[in-house]
């Protein structure tokens, strides 16, 4: 099967994450560790370890990515925005936005927008919006994604992973909305490197997976049996 597929190099499609709510400086040490020697796009961490991330990547290709508002979006804006300046502050270069869902699907459409606006303008930073795309209709997804694009957005993204995860069906949804225009991260229980691939071929650019490393171990074992 995997034969099949062309040959992509996955690595700098990841985000290597570590979202886990007991996570260790240790750990945070190690997942940054991989993502430079495996190179991958991102180590993505809480905000409270950002500043451990960029002090350890300082230099090195990995950017440093953290999350706003995760992992429910329904913090206020003066609360995100706060976290996302204070995130960039501490080093963080990519920020991993929670839409807020509550606000989408009650018509507050200027209040979404108003957001995302402010955390692009204010930090000058890479933004992500997290659709939570298992939580809305195929309708809700268009509305979300024009509003994030009219707001300045770079991705945008799929999943939390708490609530269901990446389908291909939905990136390639995305990608008809974005064109080229913006990124597209799929994320949420990417386990396979086959379905890494499948989602990078529907349109994904970049990858969030605390799993990466397995993903590059099946790569190079599927190598190894050709």
């Amino acid at each position: 099967m995997a034969a099949d597929y062309p040959d992509i190099d996955i690595a700098p499609f990841i985000d290597h994450a570590l979202l886990t709510p007991t996570a260790t400086p240790e750990q945070v040490e190690q997942w940054c560790e991989q993502a430079y020697r495996y190179n991958f796009a991102t180590v993505c961490i809480y905000p409270t370890h950002v500043k451990q991330a960029a002090e350890f990547l300082k230099g090195k290709t990995p950017k440093v990515c953290t999350v706003i508002g995760f992992p429910h979006g329904a913090t206020t804006s003066a609360v995100k925005l706060y976290e996302a300046q204070e995130a960039v502050e501490n080093g963080a270069t990519e920020l991993d936005v929670v839409l807020n869902l509550g606000w989408l699907k009650s018509g507050k459409t200027e209040e979404v927008h108003q957001e995302i606006a402010e955390i692009c303008e204010e930090t000058g930073q890479t933004v992500k919006v997290i659709l939570e795309t298992s939580l809305l209709t195929d309708a809700e997804k268009k509305l979300a994604t024009e509003l994030c694009m009219d707001a300045g957005a770079a991705f945008i993204k799929t999943s939390t992973g708490l609530n269901g995860g990446a389908t291909v069906a939905d990136v390639r949804l995305l990608k008809e909305l974005v064109r080229e225009s913006i990124g597209i991260k799929a994320s949420g229980g990417i386990r396979t490197y086959e379905q890494a691939l499948d989602l990078i071929l529907a349109g994904a650019t970049r990858l969030g997976t605390s799993r990466g490393i397995d993903l590059i171990r099946q790569r190079d074992n599927l190598e190894k049996e050709k």
